[in-house]
């Protein structure tokens, strides 16, 4: 989530992957459709959007797979998606409806949900089966519109990834039995590890990826980097652990957070540089503190958005709620109520982020 080492106080909220044949693919992108779409996500709520004019993101690029530096379409075309994460899906959970996936697919014009599941913080500890039936409601309420989802195991306190290995294995062998028949995935295996040094995360991630690809040999992992993926520019490292380190695994890309008010020239270098020999996703970034709040630095935040559209490294950004802070994309309350569409819902950030993903 943030970068930091205790978890802010939240408010309580008020309420087999199908081979897809290449003519399977060009037929769905064609009708601008994913087939066999999943149920909505709350029974009696708004149905899922009318086709597209336009193929959708998944349609149109079918399984994706890591070649060179590049995230790449089934063609072996390079591509960047854009696209939000939710928040944890302990608190705002009301935020992830019919109504608003449809307009983030089809209004914001999203490729991507990164779906995020606490591990602690009243997440997954406090009920596995729960939490994992939820992400994968919303993971499926994603792909029924035409968006690839990020599974995010958001591990943040404890930073050690290792302190959850075991609950890792089990809700990511659920995942990827559920989803080996989907092109629709990638999975995050660790969001921001902090405090511990890169060769505990890398044991911890050639642990983790075997259990995923036993099920899902396809689909691509993400691997979170040290402090609070920075690459450990926050613990004062650089890429180069990872570059001269690397995880042994293929398919694979390293992550990436950034909050552009605190996160100033050092953090944008060590992304340039580090993009320059690593594939990268950038899976959190907010346009404030790095405690997702205070004041809007749109002009930083411009900056990596245009080297990240030069480079093509794909991004979410934090996060798809009403939280009181300022890098909540709703105004507080919206997810109370039913308008999704359009800028009147929408905090500065929100405005902001939505007309880029548009672009």
């Amino acid at each position: 989530m943030y970068q930091r080492t205790t978890p802010p106080t939240e408010p309580t909220p008020t309420t087999g992957r199908r081979r897809f044949t290449r003519k399977a693919l060009l037929a769905a992108s064609a009708l601008g459709v994913v087939t066999a779409l999943l149920a909505p996500v709350r029974a009696g709520a708004a149905p899922a959007p009318a086709a597209p004019t336009a193929a959708t993101p998944l349609a149109a690029n079918g399984q994706l797979r890591v070649c060179g530096l590049q995230l790449c379409n089934a063609s072996g075309q390079a591509i960047a998606l854009n696209g939000m994460s939710t928040h944890g899906t302990q608190w705002y959970a009301q935020c992830v409806t019919d109504g608003s996936l449809n307009a983030l697919a089809t209004d914001w014009r999203a490729d991507v949900l990164r779906v995020s599941t606490y591990v602690q913080e009243g997440g997954y500890e406090t009920d596995p089966a729960g939490f994992t039936a939820r992400a994968q409601k919303f993971i499926d309420a994603a792909h029924a519109r035409g968006m690839y989802a990020v599974i995010d195991w958001h591990m943040l306190t404890p930073g050690d990834p290792n302190a959850n290995l075991a609950r890792a294995k089990t809700f990511f062998t659920a995942m990827a039995k559920k989803y080996k028949d989907h092109p629709g995935v990638l999975y995050e295996i660790a969001n921001e590890p902090s405090g511990v040094s890169w060769s505990a995360i890398k044991s911890y991630s050639e642990q983790i990826i075997p259990v995923i690809r036993a099920q899902d040999p396809d689909a691509v992992v993400l691997v979170g980097t040290r402090a609070w993926s920075s690459f450990g520019v926050s613990e004062g490292s650089n890429e180069s652990e990872v570059v001269n380190n690397p995880v042994r695994a293929s398919n694979i890309m390293y992550t990436f957070h950034f909050y552009a008010a605190s996160h100033r020239e050092a953090y944008l270098a060590t992304l340039d540089r580090a993009s320059d020999r690593l594939p990268v996703f950038v899976t959190e970034f907010g346009t404030q503190n790095y405690a997702g709040e205070g004041a809007n630095d749109f002009a930083m935040s411009q900056r990596y958005l245009d080297l990240m559209k030069r480079k093509k490294i794909s991004w979410t950004n934090w996060n798809y709620s009403d939280d009181h802070r300022s890098g909540a994309v709703f105004k507080t309350g919206t997810c109370n109520g039913s308008t999704w569409t359009g800028t009147g819902v929408l905090k500065e950030a929100g405005v902001w982020i939505r007309d880029r993903i548009r672009q």
